[in-house]
């Protein structure tokens, strides 16, 4: 049964306070909607990328949203795991997602490269304050998934950044 708070928390056994599961599961529900927001980006970009290098980015930016999207069932997850409710609908990500909007009028390569890079860097630079929050927090479990998904997000941004070094 949820207990009467912000975000309802359910019992579980893992050994943190109500109090510290409520504030991880905020953090992560933010990272939650971030991540959806990504998502969806990166396939905005992979739509809608033309020009001379389009089947190489369009590759290379379904491989971002992939990512993404497994950062949304790892979040999502965590938060469940630790009694809380995963606020994941497309319209909970459009209202709480941390992340500019994503540039529509975007076509050719480098400006899809230019808006993803710059939103994939925010989210990156989120989830590494989420690692040093959650740690703060005596929560080893959330900083350590942090840190997963930050490593994958650096490295598809290296990716990303690496094609408009050129």
């Amino acid at each position: 049964m949820p207990t009467a708070t912000k975000h309802p928390t359910y019992k579980t056994g893992i050994g943190l306070s109500e109090d510290v599961r409520e504030k991880v599961i905020e953090l992560l529900n933010a990272r939650l909607a971030d991540s959806l927001d990504l998502s969806t980006q990166a396939k905005q970009a992979h739509w809608n990328v033309k020009g001379m290098h389009f089947y190489q980015l369009h590759l290379l930016f379904d491989k971002v949203a992939g990512h993404a999207a497994e950062y949304v069932d790892l979040i999502a997850e965590r938060t469940t795991a630790l009694g809380g409710v995963a606020m994941g609908t497309a319209r909970l990500a459009a209202k709480s997602s941390s992340l500019p909007e994503y540039n529509l009028s975007a076509v050719n390569g480098e400006e899809h490269l230019k808006a993803l890079s710059q939103n994939l860097a925010k989210y990156a630079n989120l989830i590494r304050k989420g690692i040093d929050e959650t740690d703060d927090l005596g929560d080893q479990g959330t900083s350590d998934l942090f840190t997963q998904i930050v490593r994958e997000a650096d490295e598809d941004l290296y990716f990303l950044e690496s094609h408009l070094d050129a």
